[in-house]
């Protein structure tokens, strides 16, 4: 798999007033869009959520942390789910992977058309009784700008986020990639002014991306005033934990019942995983064992 070379930085800026991160997927997002066969719209949706994911979950600290980011809508896609550790492995899939969009107003793939009205949640598992649920409504179903107002308000972190998916002719995925900025509490005004207007004309980071800028780069295009100060720099890749024995669990769990009613059918079941799409093959034989550990 190609994503051995997707990797993401961690910088401080500005004296410790700026913590920034950016990232180049391009490997993942690919890899996301084979596993799923998703069409250009779902490829761009979740090569950007992917992206985001994996950038917001090297943000936790412990190492069984997991960070899951859902979007909720009423679009044809219906809504993406992207789970990613602390240790930059991130998976992910879109609900409709084959919805078919005419391009939007600027001739770009129209992934807010495509996820429509809805609902951005970020679940963050840190090994405390209760998850962090943090809920916001989408406000353009672009993800980047979902995410910044996400940011705003559920965590009051101002934030600016910048994601990008760009396709090749044959709708492989030419460049994938992003950056999240965050100002820090107790940054200036005069910081706060400075970065707003530096991102204000600042090209898009899809232009970055198709020029093949590295996150290096990319940080140092719009922190590189600020004393960039890049602190680590760490591989990602689009990891599913799934295995047959997690599988089987989740089958024991469905009850006697239903296994009964698949034993009896007299053939094997494939079961399929909905985060990496590796399928499983249960033989009536193992169907039968997994009867006799079912409980109810």
């Amino acid at each position: 798999m190609d994503g051995n070379m997707d990797y993401m930085i961690r910088a401080t800026a500005a004296d410790g007033q700026i913590l920034a991160f950016a990232a180049s997927t391009r490997g993942l997002a690919e890899y996301a869009r084979q596993a799923h066969n998703t069409s250009p719209v779902a490829t761009a949706a979740l090569g950007r959520l992917l992206t985001a994911g994996a950038m917001m979950g090297t943000m936790m600290k412990g190492e069984d942390d997991l960070l899951t980011i859902r979007i909720e809508g009423d679009g044809p896609i219906r809504g993406l789910t992207v789970t990613a550790d602390s240790r930059g492995r991130v998976k992910g899939y879109a609900f409709e992977p084959s919805v078919m969009l005419p391009p939007n107003a600027e001739g770009k793939l129209d992934v807010g058309g495509a996820l429509g009205n809805g609902v951005l949640s970020v679940i963050k598992d840190i090994g405390l009784k209760e998850p962090y649920v943090g809920q916001t409504e989408l406000v353009s179903g672009e993800i980047a700008e979902d995410l910044t107002y996400y940011y705003a308000t559920s965590e009051q972190t101002p934030s600016a986020v910048a994601l990008g998916v760009l396709m090749n002719r044959e709708n492989t995925v030419r460049q994938a990639g992003g950056f999240i900025i965050q100002l820090l509490p107790g940054a200036s005004e005069e910081i706060i002014e400075g970065l707003e207007k530096k991102l204000a004309g600042m090209r898009p980071v899809t232009a970055l991306l198709d020029a093949g800028y590295t996150p290096e780069q990319i940080l140092e295009e719009t922190l590189g005033g600020y004393g960039l100060e890049v602190s680590e720099r760490a591989p990602l890749a689009f990891y599913c934990n799934c295995d047959k024995a997690r599988v089987e669990k989740a089958l024991v769990s469905i009850g006697k019942k239903e296994l009964d009613e698949m034993i009896r059918e007299g053939k094997s079941i494939e079961v399929n995983c909905h985060f990496c799409s590796r399928n499983y093959e249960f033989s009536v034989e193992e169907l039968k064992t997994l009867y006799e550990k079912a409980v109810r």
